[in-house]
């Protein structure tokens, strides 16, 4: 071996990882896969965010979602919002198919069962497109699909993902009670040496305390580095009425208090007497019944906690019930589907995130900047 082959050798060896099947990675791209233990904890917010704090330190940011999991279509083809939204944000140019290159729908999944998905050529597809994405760029930016452990029957799991593409993985957790801990523990081992941290992303003010007190020491304890505790703001944990209506396509009867925000959702389905007390416990709720249901609309509008009523089946309320929400500012909403059909479909609005656009993302930038340490999740501290 000659002088000159000694020294060109390490020098690939230090620009390329082999994955393990022959082809490589560009390790000179940093990449950052953003994985979340259940749906709807702002995973694409923080994903989002993080990037454009580290475009604002000058570095060149890619983005891609590898599965895409947030459809509109049971088939293969995707409307998710996620990608479109960081082409916008983030001014790139990809192709959807490159941003996200595979479709995990129900008939996906049902093809991949009966053995007609491939998984090496899967893992090749996504490679190839992540190639193209990360060509040039200081630093990549991958979105998991809804849950972390959500793929493995293509083995594309956010575990898979973060092994074939070489990246260090951020995990987004909810937190509510002290037994939510084994999630995060058991996210930790499926991640392994690769999880740089845990944000805890939406947290109650009942909830933050005990949690910086007692369980953020128990984790750093078990080596599980927690790198965020982000405050709940309502702006980024609900919907208003008025977005609601729209997205239900709801005719609005009343609409004096549009601007409120609903997180959850209640179905008036019992007496009068058992539904006042029950309401009154609510908070920021929603309450969802038939349009025929006098004793329920008046039992919801004596709620403090009842930001509005969807009222199901077409019917109309009474004039009184119309004159009572409009005198104490609680809209009424009426739509045309049956109670069970309007409950799916106004959680999948709340769950999808449909409140995401450029403020969200400014607005969880500086709950980043104030409640994590930026710099060592991007590893720049």
């Amino acid at each position: 071996m000659t002088d000159t082959d000694t020294d060109a050798t390490p020098t690939d060896e230090s620009e390329r990882i082999d994955d393990g099947d022959g082809s490589a990675i560009d390790s000179e791209t940093d990449t950052i896969l953003v994985a979340s233990l259940e749906e709807s904890t702002g995973k694409t917010a923080i994903t989002l965010a993080l990037a454009r704090l580290a475009q604002a330190e000058g570095e060149d940011v890619g983005y891609m979602k590898p599965k895409g999991t947030s459809l509109q279509s049971n088939v293969g083809k995707t409307l998710d919002e996620d990608p479109m939204l960081a082409r916008e944000l983030l001014d790139l140019e990809a192709e959807m198919h490159d941003l996200e290159p595979v479709v995990y729908s129900p008939t996906f999944v049902e093809q991949a069962i009966r053995g007609r998905e491939d998984s090496a050529e899967l893992h090749e597809r996504v490679r190839e497109a992540f190639e193209g994405l990360a060509a040039g760029r200081e630093r990549m930016f991958l979105e998991g699909g809804g849950q972390y452990n959500v793929g493995g029957i293509v083995d594309l799991t956010d575990a898979d993902l973060a092994e074939l593409l070489d990246a260090r993985v951020l995990v987004v957790a909810p937190y509510e009670r002290p037994m939510d801990v084994d999630d995060v523990l058991a996210a930790a081992d499926a991640f392994g040496d690769r999880l740089a941290g845990v944000v805890f992303n939406d947290i109650a003010d009942a909830a933050y305390d005990r949690l910086e007190t007692d369980v953020v020491p128990f984790l750093e304890g078990r080596d599980v580095p927690v790198l965020g505790v982000l405050p709940s703001e309502r702006t980024l944990s609900g919907v208003t009425v008025a977005d609601l209506a729209d997205e239900l396509g709801a005719s609005m009867l009343v609409e004096e208090g549009a601007d409120a925000y609903v997180e959850r959702f209640t179905v008036g389905a019992m007496g009068a007497d058992s539904a006042l007390k029950h309401f009154r416990r609510t908070k920021d709720v929603a309450v969802i019944t038939g349009g025929d249901r006098a004793e329920i609309h008046t039992a919801a509008l004596e709620a403090p906690g009842v930001r509005c009523l969807i009222l199901t089946g077409g019917h109309r309320p009474s004039g009184a019930i119309l004159g009572q929400a409009t005198e104490k500012g609680v809209p009424i909403l009426s739509v045309q589907t049956d109670t069970l059909t309007t409950v799916e479909r106004a959680e999948d609005v709340v769950r999808s995130g449909r409140t995401r656009d450029v403020e969200t993302v400014d607005r969880m930038e500086a709950l980043l900047a104030d409640h994590a340490t930026v710099d060592a999740i991007l590893g720049t501290e």
